[in-house]
């Protein structure tokens, strides 16, 4: 195969277990592999054709595929300065910092921009072992990262075990549990860093108490830890707030953002800071470094994304969308799947509908696929499938995405 005109997709499957993954290469043949070769607002479209409204793509695509406004900053970068030199200064990082930090909770005014979630959660570790706080606790089914570092703070032993011994000093308190969290505190008065998030993704859309945040934050005060919220997955009003901190007034010590930071478009991610925990990197800019850190057509990327966020209302928008679809998914749910102790539950997009049979959850999946509708299932908790639609889905698209899942439901496969 030589030309992008057409696609085999026998083709690509046998490159992929060739070359890639020969375990992916199942994965989409049991889905009934389908090659993507096109993606617009909220649909993609394979190679044969069929078009499949995309309620997955792990929170990436918030504001949607190729969003104009993101395409349009992407393009004009493309055509005059993509990389830069890191050596002279580059207006496209100024630009986003700005824009990013102007959404941001009050009092981060620093910024680092990396290329994935999991390189900004290794920024954040070092950020806070260079800053005294070498102890990590982390929370139970918490999802951070494959590297290292953020592996050592994720909450999977599969994940985990076959690259042990991972980093020392790491301990975890069960999500939610304040008083867990206070009694390992007390022990590092000083010394620790929490690492948690607002809404946990990958352990199956887990909603903390009312106020858990706040009280994190109370307990970090007093013991002097620094608080990183990871908000990878749940900011940039993925929620239906810019940020999933927001809703409880928290600052952080350090924000976690990325996924649909570049607007779908470009890969980036980002750490954000107060002054005084950034200053090691103020002080020493060589401290922490990537080759690829705030390269201009990244950084072109960020500037559209926020703007497609703010100027089409996007933040709004995915808390009334989210609403519309949670309580149709319910009234689906306890219409045919009650039998199987079906909850639907989530803030914003990002909405989780746990089977109490795991196999029955990859059933649904393969039902809404079937009928050309993307989702997910959730990486640390296999009961759960996970819908993370765009925010630029319109009411129509919302109505096809409740059809569909009471069709997909309606399976016989879900039938005693």
């Amino acid at each position: 195969m030589t030309t992008t005109d057409t696609v085999d997709p026998a083709w690509v499957a046998d490159r992929y277990r060739r070359s890639l993954s020969a375990g992916r290469a199942r994965l989409a043949a049991m889905l009934g592999g389908q090659v993507e070769v096109h993606s617009e607002g909220a649909w993609l479209t394979t190679s044969d054709g069929e078009r499949y409204l995309n309620a997955g793509g792990y929170a990436v695509l918030f504001t949607g595929a190729r969003h104009p406004l993101v395409v349009e900053e992407v393009q004009r970068q493309l055509h005059t300065h993509p990389v830069g030199t890191r050596l002279f200064l580059e207006p496209t990082a100024a630009r986003a910092a700005e824009a990013l930090l102007g959404v941001a909770p009050a009092g981060l005014e620093r910024v680092y921009f990396g290329c994935t979630g999991a390189e900004a959660v290794e920024t954040a570790i070092k950020l806070a072992r260079v800053n005294g706080r070498r102890r990590l606790i982390a929370t139970t089914g918490g999802f951070h990262g494959k590297t290292l570092g953020a592996l050592s703070i994720t909450g999977r032993p599969a994940f985990q075990d076959p690259f042990r011994p991972l980093l020392p000093g790491v301990v975890t308190v069960p999500y939610g549990d304040t008083g867990a969290l206070a009694a390992e505190l007390e022990r590092y008065p000083g010394e620790a860093c929490v690492v948690l998030e607002p809404v946990q993704g990958e352990n199956g859309v887990v909603i903390p108490p009312p106020g858990y945040l706040t009280s994190v934050r109370a307990l970090c005060s007093e013991y002097g830890a620094l608080l990183v919220v990871d908000e990878i997955q749940t900011g940039l009003g993925r929620l239906g707030a810019w940020w999933g901190c927001d809703r409880e007034r928290v600052r952080p010590d350090i924000l976690l953002s990325g996924k649909c930071l570049g607007g779908g478009v470009i890969p980036v991610s980002a750490v954000l800071a107060p002054p005084e925990v950034f200053a090691p990197l103020d002080r020493d800019p060589f401290l922490h470094t990537s080759t690829f850190s705030a390269v201009p057509i990244a950084m072109a990327a960020v500037c559209g994304a926020i703007r497609a966020i703010t100027e089409d209302d996007l933040v709004a928008r995915a808390a009334a969308l989210g609403t519309r679809l949670r309580d149709g998914l319910t009234e689906i749910a306890a219409r045919r799947l009650a039998a199987h102790g079906c909850r639907v539950r989530g803030q914003g997009l990002l909405i989780g509908v746990e089977l109490a049979d795991p196999g029955l959850t990859g059933a649904l999946l393969v039902e809404l696929v079937a009928r050309h509708v993307v989702a997910n299932l959730s990486l640390n908790c296999d009961r759960v499938l996970r819908l993370t639609p765009p925010a630029v889905l319109t009411d129509a698209e919302a109505d096809l995405l409740l059809e569909t899942f009471d069709e997909a439901a309606s399976s016989p496969v879900f039938r005693h």
